[in-house]
């Protein structure tokens, strides 16, 4: 399974980066979303705080035909 097929199975929920670590593997949370978002998924954002820290959590709000080779 590849990191974004792991990342978008965890998106069915809120996540956190220290999630996205513990599943997908991956220290770039923000990243792998805009990269996601670009080839048409829809995927929420809100601020999280926790233990005096702030922090974006994300989720897949639907999944759109994604975008390949532009067309």
């Amino acid at each position: 399974m590849t990191q974004y097929q792991m990342l978008l199975k965890s998106l069915k929920r809120w996540i956190s980066p220290i999630d996205a670590l513990r599943e997908a593997g991956t220290m770039k949370l923000a990243t792998r979303v805009s990269e996601l978002r670009r080839i048409g998924h829809v995927i929420e954002d809100r601020w999280v705080e926790a233990n005096g820290k702030k922090f974006k959590a994300y989720r897949l709000r639907k999944a759109e035909r994604p975008i390949v080779n532009g067309r």
